[in-house]
Protein backbone atom coordinates (compact mmCIF):
# COMPACT_ATOMS: atom_id res chain seq x y z
CA UNK A 1 0.00 0.00 0.00
CA UNK A 2 1.37 3.38 -0.94
CA UNK A 3 2.26 6.15 1.47
CA UNK A 4 -0.45 8.27 -0.15
CA UNK A 5 -3.16 5.75 0.80
CA UNK A 6 -1.89 5.50 4.39
CA UNK A 7 -1.75 9.29 4.66
CA UNK A 8 -5.28 9.64 3.34
CA UNK A 9 -6.57 7.17 5.91
CA UNK A 10 -4.82 8.98 8.76
CA UNK A 11 -6.28 12.28 7.59
CA UNK A 12 -9.84 10.97 7.50
CA UNK A 13 -9.43 9.11 10.80
CA UNK A 14 -8.62 12.36 12.57
CA UNK A 15 -11.35 14.31 10.79
CA UNK A 16 -13.95 11.73 11.81
CA UNK A 17 -12.73 11.52 15.38
CA UNK A 18 -12.34 15.28 15.76
CA UNK A 19 -15.88 16.06 14.64
CA UNK A 20 -17.58 13.23 16.51
CA UNK A 21 -15.62 13.60 19.74
CA UNK A 22 -15.99 17.36 19.76
CA UNK A 23 -19.75 17.17 19.29
CA UNK A 24 -20.44 14.32 21.70
CA UNK A 25 -18.05 15.52 24.39
CA UNK A 26 -19.21 19.12 24.45
CA UNK A 27 -22.89 18.39 24.06
CA UNK A 28 -22.77 15.56 26.56
CA UNK A 29 -21.22 17.89 29.13
CA UNK A 30 -23.56 20.73 28.27
CA UNK A 31 -26.63 18.54 28.66
CA UNK A 32 -26.16 17.82 32.31
CA UNK A 33 -25.87 21.53 33.04
CA UNK A 34 -27.91 23.38 30.44
CA UNK A 35 -30.89 21.51 29.06
CA UNK A 36 -32.24 24.75 27.57
CA UNK A 37 -29.78 24.31 24.68
CA UNK A 38 -32.22 21.74 23.25
CA UNK A 39 -34.08 24.37 21.29
CA UNK A 40 -30.99 25.26 19.23
CA UNK A 41 -30.65 21.80 17.65
CA UNK A 42 -32.38 21.51 14.30
CA UNK A 43 -34.02 18.15 13.58
CA UNK A 44 -35.09 16.48 10.33
CA UNK A 45 -37.71 13.72 10.23
CA UNK A 46 -36.06 11.28 7.83
CA UNK A 47 -39.05 8.95 7.71
CA UNK A 48 -41.24 11.82 6.52
CA UNK A 49 -38.63 13.30 4.17
CA UNK A 50 -37.54 10.03 2.56
CA UNK A 51 -40.56 7.78 2.93
CA UNK A 52 -40.49 3.99 3.08
CA UNK A 53 -38.17 3.37 0.12
CA UNK A 54 -35.14 2.69 2.30
CA UNK A 55 -32.75 -0.25 2.82
CA UNK A 56 -33.90 -2.95 5.20
CA UNK A 57 -32.66 -2.66 8.76
CA UNK A 58 -30.75 -5.71 9.93
CA UNK A 59 -31.32 -5.92 13.73
CA UNK A 60 -27.90 -7.40 14.53
CA UNK A 61 -25.80 -5.34 12.09
CA UNK A 62 -24.84 -2.41 14.31
CA UNK A 63 -25.62 1.24 13.62
CA UNK A 64 -24.68 3.65 10.83
CA UNK A 65 -24.19 7.38 11.28
CA UNK A 66 -23.78 9.80 8.37
CA UNK A 67 -21.67 12.82 9.31
CA UNK A 68 -21.91 15.83 6.99
CA UNK A 69 -19.78 18.97 7.11
CA UNK A 70 -21.59 21.87 5.42
CA UNK A 71 -19.55 24.73 3.95
CA UNK A 72 -22.41 27.22 3.81
CA UNK A 73 -21.60 30.54 2.15
CA UNK A 74 -24.33 32.36 4.01
CA UNK A 75 -24.70 33.85 7.46
CA UNK A 76 -21.46 33.87 9.41
CA UNK A 77 -19.55 32.83 6.31
CA UNK A 78 -20.85 35.52 4.00
CA UNK A 79 -17.89 37.81 4.59
CA UNK A 80 -15.38 35.24 3.39
CA UNK A 81 -13.98 35.30 -0.10
CA UNK A 82 -15.31 32.17 -1.82
CA UNK A 83 -14.70 32.91 -5.46
CA UNK A 84 -17.65 32.25 -7.74
CA UNK A 85 -19.19 29.54 -5.60
CA UNK A 86 -22.40 30.36 -3.76
CA UNK A 87 -24.86 28.46 -1.61
CA UNK A 88 -23.72 25.45 0.37
CA UNK A 89 -22.06 22.13 -0.31
CA UNK A 90 -21.52 18.98 1.75
CA UNK A 91 -17.79 19.55 2.03
CA UNK A 92 -17.27 16.40 4.08
CA UNK A 93 -19.24 13.14 4.18
CA UNK A 94 -18.44 10.18 6.39
CA UNK A 95 -20.43 7.00 6.90
CA UNK A 96 -19.48 5.83 10.39
CA UNK A 97 -20.40 2.19 11.03
CA UNK A 98 -20.59 1.20 14.71
CA UNK A 99 -20.44 -2.52 15.38
CA UNK A 100 -23.26 -4.34 17.16
CA UNK A 101 -21.23 -4.56 20.36
CA UNK A 102 -20.57 -0.78 20.27
CA UNK A 103 -16.85 -1.44 20.76
CA UNK A 104 -15.56 -0.96 17.20
CA UNK A 105 -16.14 1.56 14.45
CA UNK A 106 -15.14 2.18 10.86
CA UNK A 107 -15.55 5.41 8.91
CA UNK A 108 -15.96 5.50 5.13
CA UNK A 109 -15.27 8.84 3.45
CA UNK A 110 -17.11 9.70 0.24
CA UNK A 111 -15.05 12.05 -1.96
CA UNK A 112 -16.98 15.20 -2.80
CA UNK A 113 -16.15 14.91 -6.52
CA UNK A 114 -17.67 11.43 -6.84
CA UNK A 115 -20.26 11.13 -9.62
CA UNK A 116 -23.44 9.51 -8.30
CA UNK A 117 -27.06 8.90 -9.22
CA UNK A 118 -29.25 11.32 -7.28
CA UNK A 119 -32.69 9.90 -6.48
CA UNK A 120 -35.85 11.96 -6.93
CA UNK A 121 -35.94 14.41 -4.02
CA UNK A 122 -37.74 17.50 -2.83
CA UNK A 123 -35.66 20.61 -3.51
CA UNK A 124 -35.15 23.33 -0.92
CA UNK A 125 -37.76 25.49 -2.66
CA UNK A 126 -40.34 22.71 -2.38
CA UNK A 127 -40.22 21.59 -6.00
CA UNK A 128 -39.58 17.99 -6.98
CA UNK A 129 -36.14 17.17 -8.33
CA UNK A 130 -36.24 14.23 -10.72
CA UNK A 131 -33.67 11.48 -10.46
CA UNK A 132 -30.44 12.36 -12.22
CA UNK A 133 -27.33 10.39 -13.17
CA UNK A 134 -23.71 11.54 -13.07
CA UNK A 135 -24.17 14.41 -10.65
CA UNK A 136 -21.38 15.45 -8.33
CA UNK A 137 -21.96 14.12 -4.83
CA UNK A 138 -21.46 17.40 -3.00
CA UNK A 139 -24.03 19.14 -5.24
CA UNK A 140 -26.85 17.01 -3.82
CA UNK A 141 -26.81 18.93 -0.55
CA UNK A 142 -26.87 22.36 -2.20
CA UNK A 143 -29.92 21.47 -4.30
CA UNK A 144 -32.01 19.36 -1.94
CA UNK A 145 -30.50 19.38 1.56
CA UNK A 146 -29.36 16.76 4.03
CA UNK A 147 -32.33 14.37 3.70
CA UNK A 148 -31.60 13.93 -0.01
CA UNK A 149 -27.92 13.28 0.80
CA UNK A 150 -29.02 10.55 3.21
CA UNK A 151 -31.27 9.09 0.52
CA UNK A 152 -28.46 9.25 -2.06
CA UNK A 153 -26.00 7.48 0.25
CA UNK A 154 -28.56 4.81 1.14
CA UNK A 155 -29.35 4.08 -2.51
CA UNK A 156 -25.70 3.97 -3.60
CA UNK A 157 -24.69 1.74 -0.70
CA UNK A 158 -27.76 -0.27 0.24
CA UNK A 159 -26.91 0.59 3.86
CA UNK A 160 -29.57 2.13 6.11
CA UNK A 161 -28.44 5.33 7.84
CA UNK A 162 -29.82 5.07 11.37
CA UNK A 163 -28.84 8.66 12.14
CA UNK A 164 -27.18 11.66 10.60
CA UNK A 165 -25.35 14.65 12.02
CA UNK A 166 -24.72 17.80 10.00
CA UNK A 167 -22.23 20.40 11.20
CA UNK A 168 -22.18 23.89 9.73
CA UNK A 169 -18.56 24.98 9.58
CA UNK A 170 -19.70 28.56 10.24
CA UNK A 171 -20.36 27.59 13.84
CA UNK A 172 -16.67 27.07 14.40
CA UNK A 173 -15.99 30.75 13.72
CA UNK A 174 -17.73 31.82 16.91
CA UNK A 175 -16.39 28.79 18.76
CA UNK A 176 -12.78 29.68 17.92
CA UNK A 177 -13.31 33.30 18.92
CA UNK A 178 -14.92 32.15 22.18
CA UNK A 179 -11.85 30.14 23.22
CA UNK A 180 -9.45 32.89 22.17
CA UNK A 181 -8.14 31.42 18.93
CA UNK A 182 -6.38 28.26 17.76
CA UNK A 183 -2.62 27.97 17.14
CA UNK A 184 -1.35 26.20 14.01
CA UNK A 185 2.02 25.87 12.34
CA UNK A 186 2.39 25.90 8.56
CA UNK A 187 5.51 24.48 6.96
CA UNK A 188 5.06 26.58 3.82
CA UNK A 189 3.50 29.98 3.23
CA UNK A 190 -0.13 29.89 2.08
CA UNK A 191 -1.52 32.65 -0.12
CA UNK A 192 -4.96 31.72 -1.43
CA UNK A 193 -6.95 34.50 -3.10
CA UNK A 194 -10.01 32.26 -3.30
CA UNK A 195 -10.38 31.65 0.44
CA UNK A 196 -8.65 34.86 1.50
CA UNK A 197 -6.06 33.02 3.59
CA UNK A 198 -2.67 34.73 3.74
CA UNK A 199 -0.16 33.06 6.08
CA UNK A 200 3.61 33.09 6.02
CA UNK A 201 5.60 30.03 7.02
CA UNK A 202 5.64 29.59 10.78
CA UNK A 203 3.28 29.50 13.77
CA UNK A 204 0.08 31.55 13.86
CA UNK A 205 -2.82 31.99 16.25
CA UNK A 206 -5.94 32.02 14.08
CA UNK A 207 -9.14 33.85 14.96
CA UNK A 208 -12.54 32.60 13.83
CA UNK A 209 -12.49 34.13 10.35
CA UNK A 210 -8.94 32.92 9.66
CA UNK A 211 -9.90 29.45 10.90
CA UNK A 212 -12.71 29.20 8.35
CA UNK A 213 -10.32 30.33 5.64
CA UNK A 214 -7.80 27.76 6.84
CA UNK A 215 -10.17 24.76 6.64
CA UNK A 216 -11.47 25.86 3.23
CA UNK A 217 -8.27 26.71 1.40
CA UNK A 218 -6.84 24.39 -1.19
CA UNK A 219 -5.57 26.53 -4.08
CA UNK A 220 -2.66 27.86 -2.07
CA UNK A 221 -1.23 24.46 -1.09
CA UNK A 222 0.19 21.45 -2.89
CA UNK A 223 -1.35 20.82 -6.29
CA UNK A 224 -4.67 22.40 -5.38
CA UNK A 225 -6.43 19.06 -4.84
CA UNK A 226 -8.91 18.25 -2.09
CA UNK A 227 -6.27 16.15 -0.31
CA UNK A 228 -4.43 19.30 0.70
CA UNK A 229 -7.59 20.88 2.08
CA UNK A 230 -8.44 17.69 3.97
CA UNK A 231 -4.97 17.79 5.50
CA UNK A 232 -5.47 21.35 6.71
CA UNK A 233 -8.88 20.47 8.15
CA UNK A 234 -7.25 17.62 10.04
CA UNK A 235 -4.50 19.86 11.35
CA UNK A 236 -6.92 22.54 12.45
CA UNK A 237 -9.36 20.22 14.20
CA UNK A 238 -6.57 18.48 16.10
CA UNK A 239 -5.31 21.90 17.17
CA UNK A 240 -8.84 22.91 18.20
CA UNK A 241 -9.30 19.81 20.35
CA UNK A 242 -5.86 20.37 21.86
CA UNK A 243 -6.80 23.94 22.78
CA UNK A 244 -10.05 22.77 24.40
CA UNK A 245 -8.13 20.20 26.42
CA UNK A 246 -5.35 22.62 27.38
CA UNK A 247 -7.80 25.18 28.69
CA UNK A 248 -9.85 22.46 30.45
CA UNK A 249 -12.90 23.97 28.83
CA UNK A 250 -15.02 20.89 29.46
CA UNK A 251 -14.12 20.92 33.17
CA UNK A 252 -15.71 24.31 33.76
CA UNK A 253 -19.53 24.59 33.70
CA UNK A 254 -19.39 28.15 32.37
CA UNK A 255 -16.87 27.34 29.64
CA UNK A 256 -18.64 24.08 28.77
CA UNK A 257 -21.87 26.03 28.29
CA UNK A 258 -20.17 28.48 25.94
CA UNK A 259 -18.79 25.63 23.81
CA UNK A 260 -22.06 23.67 23.77
CA UNK A 261 -23.92 26.87 22.92
CA UNK A 262 -21.92 27.37 19.72
CA UNK A 263 -21.86 23.68 18.75
CA UNK A 264 -25.63 23.19 19.11
CA UNK A 265 -26.29 26.34 17.10
CA UNK A 266 -24.43 24.76 14.18
CA UNK A 267 -25.98 21.31 14.45
CA UNK A 268 -28.70 19.55 12.47
CA UNK A 269 -29.58 15.91 13.17
CA UNK A 270 -32.31 13.42 12.41
CA UNK A 271 -35.27 13.62 14.76
CA UNK A 272 -33.99 10.57 16.63
CA UNK A 273 -30.99 12.56 17.90
CA UNK A 274 -32.46 16.09 17.95
CA UNK A 275 -32.14 16.72 21.67
CA UNK A 276 -29.29 16.93 24.15
CA UNK A 277 -30.51 13.91 26.18
CA UNK A 278 -30.62 11.76 23.04
CA UNK A 279 -27.20 12.97 21.86
CA UNK A 280 -25.72 12.39 25.31
CA UNK A 281 -27.24 8.90 25.45
CA UNK A 282 -25.84 8.09 22.02
CA UNK A 283 -22.43 9.41 23.07
CA UNK A 284 -22.39 7.26 26.19
CA UNK A 285 -23.42 4.21 24.18
CA UNK A 286 -20.28 4.40 22.01
CA UNK A 287 -17.77 5.36 24.69
CA UNK A 288 -16.29 1.84 24.59
CA UNK A 289 -14.81 2.53 21.17
CA UNK A 290 -11.04 2.98 21.28
CA UNK A 291 -10.19 5.90 18.96
CA UNK A 292 -6.81 4.39 18.13
CA UNK A 293 -8.50 1.27 16.75
CA UNK A 294 -11.00 3.12 14.59
CA UNK A 295 -10.48 2.22 10.95
CA UNK A 296 -11.05 4.84 8.27
CA UNK A 297 -11.45 4.00 4.61
CA UNK A 298 -11.96 6.06 1.51
CA UNK A 299 -14.74 4.82 -0.75
CA UNK A 300 -12.86 2.95 -3.52
CA UNK A 301 -12.96 5.18 -6.59
CA UNK A 302 -11.40 5.46 -10.03
CA UNK A 303 -11.08 8.39 -12.38
CA UNK A 304 -14.10 8.87 -14.63
CA UNK A 305 -13.37 8.00 -18.26
CA UNK A 306 -15.37 10.96 -19.56
CA UNK A 307 -14.16 13.58 -17.09
CA UNK A 308 -10.74 12.98 -15.46
CA UNK A 309 -11.51 15.69 -12.91
CA UNK A 310 -14.24 13.48 -11.40
CA UNK A 311 -14.24 10.01 -9.88
CA UNK A 312 -16.76 7.17 -9.78
CA UNK A 313 -17.12 4.24 -7.40
CA UNK A 314 -14.68 1.47 -8.33
CA UNK A 315 -16.20 -1.96 -8.76
CA UNK A 316 -16.25 -4.58 -7.38
CA UNK A 317 -14.41 -2.96 -4.45
CA UNK A 318 -17.17 -0.50 -3.51
CA UNK A 319 -19.91 -3.14 -3.57
CA UNK A 320 -17.85 -5.44 -1.35
CA UNK A 321 -17.22 -2.60 1.09
CA UNK A 322 -20.89 -1.73 1.43
CA UNK A 323 -21.83 -5.41 1.73
CA UNK A 324 -19.43 -5.81 4.66
CA UNK A 325 -21.04 -2.84 6.43
CA UNK A 326 -24.54 -4.19 5.83
CA UNK A 327 -23.58 -7.49 7.43
CA UNK A 328 -21.39 -5.97 10.18
CA UNK A 329 -18.45 -7.99 8.90
CA UNK A 330 -14.74 -7.32 8.67
CA UNK A 331 -13.98 -5.39 5.50
CA UNK A 332 -11.78 -7.37 3.08
CA UNK A 333 -8.49 -5.71 2.19
CA UNK A 334 -9.39 -5.98 -1.50
CA UNK A 335 -12.48 -3.84 -0.84
CA UNK A 336 -10.35 -0.96 0.41
CA UNK A 337 -8.25 -0.45 -2.69
CA UNK A 338 -8.94 2.62 -4.78
CA UNK A 339 -7.57 2.50 -8.34
CA UNK A 340 -7.79 6.29 -8.60
CA UNK A 341 -5.11 6.84 -5.98
CA UNK A 342 -2.81 3.92 -6.57
CA UNK A 343 0.45 5.51 -7.55
CA UNK A 344 -0.98 9.03 -7.28
CA UNK A 345 1.51 11.82 -6.71
CA UNK A 346 -0.66 14.21 -4.69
Amino acid sequence: MTQVVRSRRRVWRWIALSFVLLILATIGTGYWLYSDLNSKIKGVDLEKAIGEDRPEKVPTAGQNLLVLGSDSRSGANASLSTGRVSGARADMALVIHISEGRSKAVAVSIPRDTLVTRPACTAKDGSVLPSARRVMFNSVYSLAGSACVVMTVEQMSGVLMDHFVEIDFAGFKDLVDTIGGVTVTVERSIHDKSSGLDLNQGTHKLDGTQSLQFVRTRHGIGDGSDLGRIGLQQQFLIALLGEIKKQDLLGSPTKAYRIADHVTSSLTTDSGLASLPKLAEFGRSVNRIDPSSMETIMLPVRYDTQDPNRVVAAQPQASRLWQALRKDEKIPEAAKRSPAIQGATH
